[in-house]
């Protein structure tokens, strides 16, 4: 766990490579998937992280990006003549992704290219770095991590501002929030040490879990 304090004025997304950095050399290890918020993180960024490190950056298109932006994420890529393309993966070599028709395509049995078609096609990951990546964002794992994953963690993030008071605080002192974030990460990092080690009979978060309403039956 590693907290960073900044002013207000620095971006969130110029912590993005000093965490993977600083994750490699305090604990040898890079995480494969990073799920952001919104694409603020610029182009250059995640094609360093992509070809470089091999992290694969997820992120939302911003509305600005969907009116330039080609593909769409609820939207299967197609073949020039209108077929729909699954994914197949990504090259690492290549730095693209391989698209082929499904075994049951029904335009390709009557295509007129079919006798020169390999049904299989690529696109380079920089054609759209955002909507591609290393994880075209029109696939089902990157829904995935998107829409449950990141909020998921979004919630759990706000909870621990809550249990700890930081929503309450304004901190006008680099130097204080410094110190401040030093603190709050040793309290997150005790109660994760003492759950660990101590297990409670009863989950802590009990009374926030779904429950059935019982029924009254006569």
């Amino acid at each position: 766990m590693v907290t960073w304090a900044t002013p207000a004025s620095v971006p969130e997304s110029y912590l993005l490579k000093p965490s993977i950095k600083y994750c490699k050399q305090r604990f040898d290890f890079i995480p494969d998937i990073v799920v952001g918020d919104m694409a603020y993180i610029n182009h250059a960024t995640k094609r360093e992280l992509r070809e470089q490190w091999r992290v694969a950056m997820v992120t939302k298109l911003k509305a600005d990006m969907k009116v330039h932006c080609r593909y769409r994420e609820d939207q299967p890529l197609r073949c020039p003549q209108g077929q729909e393309l699954r994914w197949l993966g990504y090259d690492e070599q290549e730095y693209g992704h391989w698209f082929a028709a499904p075994p049951d395509a029904a335009l390709c049995c009557s295509c007129w290219q079919q006798s020169i078609c390999s049904r299989q096609f690529s696109i380079r990951a920089d054609a759209h770095e955002t909507f591609f990546g290393m994880i075209p964002l029109n696939t089902c794992l990157a829904q995935r991590l998107i829409r449950s994953v990141r909020s998921w963690i979004e919630a759990s993030q706000s909870f621990e501002k809550n249990q700890l008071g930081l929503k309450r605080m304004f901190l006008n002192s680099l130097s204080l929030c410094w110190a401040t974030s030093l603190l709050a990460d040793s309290a997150a990092l005790l109660r994760t040490l003492a759950v660990l080690k101590d297990r409670p009979a009863k989950p802590l978060l009990s009374q926030l879990l779904a429950s059935q309403i019982p029924l009254l039956l006569d």
